[in-house]
């Protein structure tokens, strides 16, 4: 089997593309054994005949530095089919098929903004306004969910909650149990920032009690508490035919 989205085996190299600011965290001497046991495991399920996604695994910090990121979605772990995950949590390329989860989190955008344009799967828009899509374990298996859960991405990208957490302002959007198992870390920080919880948004939870995903009025919420401190809205419209398009959106804030 072959995919784009294929992991190669070049995680150091990777490292040399984040924002400068991430690649100094991860080189801190509490993370720098954990990024090379993992590198070394990634390297020896390689040669095994594994095939890992997603290509990049550290993309988003490549895509987004601490100092402009406002809101943080977290995931669980990439999608663990061909050609889906490419190191953005809940985003897939354009020409994939919209996964469960994205198509709900789709279905409530358009719930919250009547007018609202959603065109392709890639949710790169949202990242280049300081939205950061991360998700808790970094690489999975194809066709084996959380094959990657015990491998120790968590411990770096604990790591990065807990270091945007201690920034000034930020929102984050928690879908889910595992998600909602950082609230500590971040409470622990001393930024001033919204938590928004609701249950995840895949079919199996998103219009369940306790707290449905559908109908939660997050990205509202979000971008309602954003203007209070002084901070542009996001505007969750998608369009990939023109980026430089001023896209209309009704945010009735």
């Amino acid at each position: 089997m072959s995919a784009s989205n294929c992991f190669k085996g070049s995680l150091p190299d990777q490292l040399m593309r984040c924002h400068p600011h991430w690649q100094a965290l991860f080189r801190q001497p509490s993370l720098k054994p954990v990024m090379e046991h993992i590198n070394h495991f990634l390297n020896e399920r390689l040669r095994a005949g594994a095939i890992i996604y997603p290509a990049a695994p550290l993309k988003i910090f490549e895509q987004l530095g601490p100092e402009n990121t406002r809101v943080v979605i977290l995931g669980q772990d990439p999608y663990h089919g061909p050609g889906q995950a490419q190191g953005l949590a809940f985003s897939v390329p354009n020409h994939i098929k919209t996964p469960p989860s994205l198509r709900n989190i789709f279905k409530e955008l358009a719930q919250e903004y009547q007018n609202i344009r959603l065109e392709g799967n890639d949710l790169s828009p949202w990242v280049n306004q300081g939205v950061m899509l991360l998700n808790t374990v970094l690489t999975v298996e194809n066709g084996q969910p959380a094959s990657h859960a015990r491998l120790g991405w968590q411990h770096i990208t604990d790591t990065v909650i807990s270091h945007l957490a201690n920034q000034a302002h930020c929102v984050f959007l928690l879908w889910g149990a595992h998600a909602q198992s950082k609230i500590p870390l971040i409470l622990a920080g001393q930024g001033n920032h919204l938590i928004l919880k609701s249950n995840h948004p895949s079919p199996l939870s998103a219009s369940r009690p306790p707290e449905p995903f559908l109908g939660n009025g997050h990205f509202k919420a979000c971008n309602e508490w954003l203007s209070a401190h002084d901070q542009a809205p996001v505007n969750w419209a998608l369009s990939h035919n023109d980026t430089k398009q001023k896209l209309q959106l009704d945010l009735n804030i």
